[in-house]
């Protein structure tokens, strides 16, 4: 198998005198030359990050060796978003962006991750991490006691570059997501059954399975002095609106092979108007509130503005907003769109991101972004 984790030299991306350069640098091109056999591969490395706080992407050939088993193995696709947006900000705390690149998932393909998905069996499957069945002779009392705890694990790769311009692989991250309900039935085409999963067998079953994927990942070719930070994943529900949140993460230093202390994360997607987004962060839900109330006089042929906060430490870091209206003309989205962005102004602490999209069916009519500390926000009215 290829992978870019090899040694890889740094060049730079000769032009030719035709092409436009648009007063830019051209990006560096990263050859491999650790590759099994006698073919080189190149990847783009930008030169400028989209801001300080992400990561440098190394653009090439090798994709995900993983690639699809994430779509099928989680079933909500805002976890789906969460689990590998949140595992790259959990990233760096350990590995700084303006040193460190990204790059997907080089070493756990396909095969490895559907085997270790599956539940243990000595005979089909003696690598699955999942807990095998005890046939008891009643499957769905069987399902119930043996949940299948486990849904994905998700690689993600970090590289440096030397002074020599030598790129290597410096660090993983592992995402290990796992289920807060199972869902299952006991024959095909039979009904769906529910089993809530309490955040503490979660947890303990999570700790098992981290000693054991890191005990793999060492015995793995590439990764046996790699550092590997371990982060815990939570999913919310399959029809929830917000998704779950990581709960614990780890570091394991390249010398070693085991799991040490966890470190809690006290962090949490929220859904307003909810029962819960109320009763937990009132002040949160008493503005978005005023917010619906204040849009329904002016406008009162729309649905119901849909909030999801992400809170860390029980402050709110991020406030998306969706406000679902029907326009009959562009005049009319516009002084919509004017209007509510004058109630953002006076109606929103600017102690937290704050990004509004003004719907219509399907699409994004209207989108206003005003970031943390800013007076003044960003309205764009799409053509």
């Amino acid at each position: 198998m290829k992978r870019l984790g090899y040694l890889l030299i740094m060049t730079v991306l000769l032009l030719t005198a035709c092409a436009p350069q648009f007063g830019r640098s051209p990006d560096e091109t990263i050859v491999d030359e650790g590759q099994e056999d006698t073919e080189q591969e190149t990847a783009i490395i930008p030169k400028h990050n989209l801001s300080d706080e992400n990561y440098r992407v190394v653009i090439d050939s090798n994709l995900s060796q993983a690639r699809g088993v994430i779509t099928n193995q989680i079933a909500n696709r805002v976890d789906i978003d969460e689990l590998e947006t949140g595992l790259r900000r959990h990233s760096k705390a350990v590995y700084d962006p303006e040193k460190y690149y990204f790059q997907e998932g080089q070493y756990l393909t396909k095969d490895v991750l559907y085997s270790w998905l599956e539940r243990y069996d000595e005979e089909t499957d003696p690598l699955g991490l999942n807990p095998a069945i005890e046939d008891t002779g009643n499957p769905i009392e069987d399902e119930k006691q043996n949940p299948k705890y486990l849904s994905h694990i998700l690689e993600q790769n970090y590289l440096t570059k030397s002074e020599d311009d030598v790129m290597q692989l410096s660090g993983i991250s592992i995402g290990i997501a796992m289920k807060s309900v199972y869902r299952y039935r006991t024959e095909i085409g039979g009904p769906y059954y529910y089993e809530d999963i309490p955040e503490s067998d979660m947890l303990r079953e999570a700790n098992e399975l981290a000693g054991e994927i890191v005990q793999r990942i060492r015995q793995t070719e590439g990764l046996e002095k790699v550092p590997i930070m371990l982060a815990i994943y939570r999913e919310a529900a399959q029809n929830s609106l917000v998704p779950g949140n990581f709960v614990a993460k780890t570091n394991v230093p390249g010398d070693q092979s085991a799991v040490g202390e966890w470190q809690n994360i006290d962090e949490e997607n929220v859904l307003f108007p909810s029962n819960y987004g109320e009763k937990t962060y009132p002040d949160t839900w008493a503005t978005i509130f005023d917010f619906e109330s204040d849009i329904a006089e002016y406008f009162p042929n729309y649905v119901s503005v849909i909030g999801k906060g992400f809170y860390r430490g029980n402050e709110l870091q991020d406030l998306k907003i969706e406000i679902p209206v029907s326009f009959y003309g562009k005049a009319e989205l516009i002084g919509f769109t004017q209007y509510a962005y004058g109630l953002v102004l006076s109606a929103f602490p600017n102690t937290y991101n704050l990004e509004i999209n003004i719907t219509s069916g399907d699409k994004v009519e209207a989108l206003i972004v005003r970031n943390v500390g800013d007076e003044e926000g960003f309205v764009h009215i799409y053509d």
